[in-house]
């Protein structure tokens, strides 16, 4: 009995580390992430002179554009996946935020802008 007690404080100490340290991996997945998807976006600028639209948003990094597709010599993805909860990476073009000229970011675990702790938003600028 004495064992099962130990064994429960225990768990009940080191389970919510391995949470932690699971939502810490997300974060610096979507990172990583994030920098992978401006290096894109660069090669996108340097073949046509030009960043994505907002409303072109990161699919013109698989697909070519309708306007001005012959300089587009992708696709500099096979896919845009999702941030490692779920959310589609948000872009917008002219930023509003840093020295880029565009905004990139996942909305963390809430799905929503701002928020703190795992809800932190992860970004391409900081403030």
């Amino acid at each position: 009995m004495v064992v099962v007690i130990i064994l429960g404080i225990l768990a009940a100490t080191i389970v919510p580390q391995f949470g932690k340290a699971t939502q810490e991996a997300k974060f610096n997945r979507a990172k990583a992430d994030i920098a992978q998807l401006e290096t894109q976006i660069e090669y996108l600028f340097l073949h046509m002179d030009r960043y994505p639209q907002t409303e072109e948003g990161l699919e013109i990094l698989v697909t070519p554009p309708g306007e001005g597709g012959d300089k587009w010599r992708g696709p500099y993805l096979k896919e845009v996946r999702p941030d490692p909860w779920g959310n589609p990476y948000r872009y917008r073009s002219p930023g509003l935020h840093g020295s880029k000229t565009y905004d990139l970011w996942s909305t963390g675990a809430d799905g929503a802008d701002g928020g703190e702790d795992v809800n932190t938003d992860v970004k391409n600028w900081s403030e």
